[in-house]
C-alpha cells in the first residue's frame, strides 16, 4: 500500500496522522508512506522524528471572511493543489489520508483530481471547516468522538473509531508510580500532585497562573508544569525573580519542563491535571483516567475545545473553566475540591461511563476495508 499522510499545524492534527501511518507500517508489510505539510509548521521536525519522509507545499487558510489575507490564502491554497499534484504523480499514493486543518483542503482536492480515494480523520468532537467541506468526496470519516457525527450532514461513509493515543493502555498500566516519581525527582513529594500542561505550544498567559498558585499555595500540592518549547525561560525566569524577592524556595512546590516525550511517566505520578482540551489530551485523560480541570483554548475554530471538554464534564470526570472566568482564586478553589477523597474518586469512576476508545483496531478494520476493495 502507498499511502500519502497530511497534515500541519498543531499537534492535534499532526500526532493523529503519525498513529494512523503507524498502524499502516505494522499491519501492512511493505508499504510506503510519505507526508505532505506546510513549510513552517511543527508537522516537520515531528513527523521527522516519527521517522518519516515529508514534503512542503504552499498552503493558505480557509475563509472565514472576505480581507485582503484570507484573499493571498485562497491565492496560496490554489497554488497548494498544483504542488499536491505534483507529489502524488511522482509517489502515486493508492491512498489519502488527512487528519483535519486547512492543508487538506489543498491536498484532497488534489486526490480527487487525480481519481485518488481519500480518508478524512477527525479528532474533535466538532468537525472543522475542512473535514465538513471534504467529508462528502471521502470514502470514510473517521470521528475520534460520538458527538462529532452528529455535526456532519455525511452519514454514509462515517465510521466512529476513536483517537488514537501516543501511549496504551498496556504500557499505561506497565508502569510503576513509585519507580516513575524516583526517575523525575519526586520521591519525596507527600502532597498531590498536579500536572499542568496548555498543549504543544503552551500558553503564557496560564503559566503565570501556575506560578503564582505555587508560591501563594499552602503545601496542599505539587506542580508540574510542561511549559512547550516558546515559555520556558520566561517561566524560569519568574521562578528564579520571584525565589529572591519572597526568599523561598519554589522547587519543593513546582518542577517545570520544557516538553515532555514520555507522558506515560508524567500522568502516573499526577493525581490531578489542569490542561487545555484538545482531542488527544481528552482521550489521554479517558485512558488514564486522572480527573481534570479543563480550560478550552477560547481562540480554537469554531470552539472546539469547549466541546471536547463537554464529553469529559457531561459525565463529571473533569470540570471545565473558560479562560474568561479565570482567577487564581477559582483555580485553587477547584482544586482543592478535587483533592477531597469522595469527589477525586467520583470523578475516577465517571471514566467508566465512557465508551471503550479501541481506537487503532477500528481504523485497522477501515484501512483493510478499503484496500481489500481496492485489490479486487
Amino acid at each position: 500500500m502507498r499511502v500519502i499522510m497530511t497534515c500541519a499545524s498543531t499537534a492535534g492534527h499532526i500526532n493523529p496522522a503519525i498513529g494512523v501511518a503507524n498502524i499502516i507500517k505494522k499491519n501492512f508489510p511493505g508499504s510506503e508512506i510519505l507526508f505532505i505539510g506546510t513549510k513552517t509548521g511543527m508537522e516537520l521536525e515531528l513527523v521527522k522524528n516519527a521517522g518519516y519522509e515529508i514534503k512542503s507545499i504552499e498552503t493558505g487558510k480557509l475563509i472565514r471572511s472576505i480581507t485582503l489575507k484570507n484573499i493571498k490564502g485562497i491565492s496560496n491554497a490554489f497554488k497548494g493543489i498544483g504542488d499536491a499534484m505534483k507529489i502524488m504523480k511522482e509517489f502515486k499514493p493508492d491512498l489519502v489520508i488527512g487528519t483535519g486543518g486547512y492543508i487538506c483542503v489543498s491536498v484532497m482536492r488534489a486526490a480527487r483530481l487525480l481519481k485518488i480515494r481519500y480518508i478524512l480523520h477527525e479528532s474533535n468532537a466538532f468537525p472543522g471547516l475542512a473535514v465538513k467541506i471534504l467529508a462528502r468526496e471521502a470514502c470514510r470519516v473517521l470521528l475520534g468522538f460520538e458527538e462529532a457525527s452528529g455535526r456532519l450532514r455525511v452519514k454514509k461513509n462515517v465510521v466512529v473509531t476513536g483517537n488514537i493515543t501516543k501511549i496504551t493502555k498496556e504500557e499505561f498500566e506497565a508502569l510503576d508510580k513509585e519507580k516513575c516519581k524516583d526517575e523525575l525527582g519526586l520521591k519525596n513529594i507527600k502532597s498531590k500532585i498536579v500536572l499542568v500542561t496548555f498543549g504543544s505550544q503552551g500558553a503564557k498567559y496560564l503559566n503565570e497562573y501556575i506560578v503564582n498558585l505555587a508560591k501563594k499555595q499552602d503545601k496542599d500540592f505539587f506542580f508540574i508544569l510542561i511549559t512547550g518549547k516558546n515559555n520556558y525561560d520566561e517561566v524560569m525566569k519568574k521562578i528564579k525573580d520571584a525565589e529572591k524577592e519572597e526568599n523561598i524556595d519554589l522547587s519543593k512546590y513546582i518542577k517545570v519542563e520544557k516538553f515532555v516525550y514520555d507522558m506515560g511517566k508524567m500522568y502516573k505520578v499526577s493525581d490531578i491535571c489542569i490542561t487545555r482540551s484538545g482531542a488527544m489530551t481528552i482521550n489521554e485523560l479517558q485512558m488514564v483516567k486522572r480527573p481534570a480541570i479543563l480550560i478550552p483554548l477560547p481562540t480554537a475554530a469554531e470552539n472546539h475545545q469547549y466541546y471536547n471538554a463537554k464529553v469529559l464534564e457531561n459525565v463529571h470526570a473533569a470540570s471545565i473553566l473558560e479562560q474568561k472566568n479565570l482567577s487564581l482564586e477559582v483555580l485553587y478553589n477547584k482544586l482543592v475540591e478535587l483533592k477531597d477523597s469522595n469527589v477525586y474518586n467520583a470523578c475516577c469512576e465517571a471514566f467508566n461511563r465512557l465508551p471503550v476508545n479501541n481506537a487503532e483496531e477500528k481504523i485497522l478494520k477501515v484501512l483493510r476495508e478499503i484496500n481489500e476493495a481496492y485489490l479486487k
